[in-house]
């Protein structure tokens, strides 16, 4: 045979392996690009939510502790702002069928509090028409409980403040760790990194558990109306893990869209900015509404607390300046 003959041989064989790689390769390429996208996506509504999470709620404290991150939640709006921003990009905004869809993906939402953490989760329940529903629904609130083998219980929080059970006295004690030790004795009370230590498992562990029990709750349910995808609790990384334990926020999972030859898993924590901004509170001042910033020593009635000087002002506010005495 022809040396001619055998290079159009050579080409026949190898031109459909060529074709085919080049697609496989524009395929991956497809592939990362949309990955990256829905990073993005994910990323932008937990963050959106995380700084939902301050939006028109009252931020007045207790007296008898002050703590940048005692802070309360609006569960409410962060969750709707999460959805709104995630259906916006994904371009289904006025698409409640795809919604829907998106949803099945979903395992679970959690919002981190001060003191505890709820789980928004979809739920299989007969309605008041008698009906079997699903739909996604708050869970009860989670406290960061802990038990030692004397039987003395602590209830921690995201930071030293903690609510502690004394089993030989049968005596409840609360407030800073550093303030009630002396008077306690539950050992782990006495030892400074020790209860650092256990109170960050103590959260990790309690998420954790709780997202294991969503996710096979989630499979199960998902499994009888067509998804097959089995959901896994992800591995999260220890600085993320640091971010949980140290400030409220947002952690959401997505799980099992397809993409081309993928499925998408990832889950994204929005949190830490959320304190590193001010918190500006709308008051009455004699009768007269003004806004000032969360380190101003005033104790005037708070109306409603914003993300934002501009959102105080245009809710009508007047800006009080903490030079202004009380």
């Amino acid at each position: 045979m022809k040396i001619t003959n055998w290079a159009i041989v050579l080409v026949l064989i190898l031109f459909p392996l060529f074709v085919v790689n080049r697609i496989e390769v524009k395929m991956q390429r497809m592939t990362q690009l949309t990955e990256l996208r829905y990073d993005a996506v994910l990323d932008t509504a937990v963050d959106d939510a995380a700084r939902a999470l301050l939006i028109n709620v009252n931020q007045q404290q207790e007296a008898r502790y002050d703590s940048a991150k005692r802070l309360n939640v609006n569960k409410q709006e962060a969750i709707a702002t999460f959805y709104r921003t995630l259906y916006l990009n994904f371009g289904i905004a006025d698409d409640p069928i795809a919604q829907g869809v998106l949803n099945r993906y979903i395992p679970a939402v959690v919002i981190v509090g001060y003191d505890g953490f709820y789980v928004y989760a979809e739920e299989e329940f007969i309605n008041t028409a008698g009906e079997t529903e699903i739909r996604p629904v708050w869970g009860p609130k989670k406290p960061f409980a802990y038990a030692d083998g004397q039987g003395n219980s602590l209830a921690f929080t995201l930071d030293e403040y903690v609510t502690a059970y004394e089993a030989g006295t049968r005596t409840w004690r609360e407030g800073l760790r550093s303030e009630i030790a002396a008077g306690s004795t539950i050992p782990l009370l006495q030892d400074p990194e020790a209860f650092e230590a256990t109170r960050r498992n103590t959260i990790v562990n309690a998420i954790q558990d709780e997202m294991a029990y969503r996710i096979n709750a989630h499979n199960q349910l998902v499994s009888r109306i067509g998804v097959s995808y089995t959901f896994t609790l992800p591995v999260i990384s220890e600085e993320e893990w640091n971010n949980t334990v140290n400030d409220i926020g947002v952690l959401a999972f997505v799980q099992g869209i397809p993409m081309g030859s993928k499925r998408y898993n990832n889950y994204a924590l929005g949190g830490s900015r959320v304190l590193q901004k001010p918190v500006i509170y709308g008051a009455l001042k004699d009768g007269l509404k003004v806004y000032y910033r969360g380190n101003c020593p005033f104790s005037y009635p708070v109306q409603e607390t914003f993300s934002s000087e501009k959102a105080a002002a245009h809710n009508g506010y007047l800006f009080l300046s903490c030079d202004n005495q009380p």
